[in-house]
């Protein structure tokens, strides 16, 4: 797995201050993935400060997810990215309240 801002490695701690996090090597695949992630981001409050920002991980996150299911190739480094912001934006997002 590539390395990815913020985390050392797979299954490495993360160096945000907050929590801890971990990668972990799973069998969900990124459609699936993505698909989780677009309605929780779709849930940000307008009123959030994040709310905008969802907006263009949620554009990004569904051209991705449309460009996998027509079977097209995808750079694997920006998947991997747009859901890294994807769950980043939900964290903060989360944290306002």
């Amino acid at each position: 797995m590539d390395r990815v801002a913020d985390f050392e490695s797979v299954g490495g701690r993360s160096s945000r201050p907050g929590g801890t996090f971990f990668l972990m090597e799973s069998p969900i695949s990124d459609g699936k993935l993505i698909r989780l992630l677009l309605p929780r981001l779709e849930r940000i409050s307008v009123d959030s400060y994040w709310a905008h920002r969802a907006s263009g991980v949620r554009g990004a996150l569904v051209k991705i997810l449309e460009q996998l299911e027509g079977g097209e190739t995808v750079d694997p480094t920006s998947v991997r990215n747009n859901i890294q912001i994807g769950f980043e934006v939900l964290q903060e997002a989360a944290a306002e309240y």
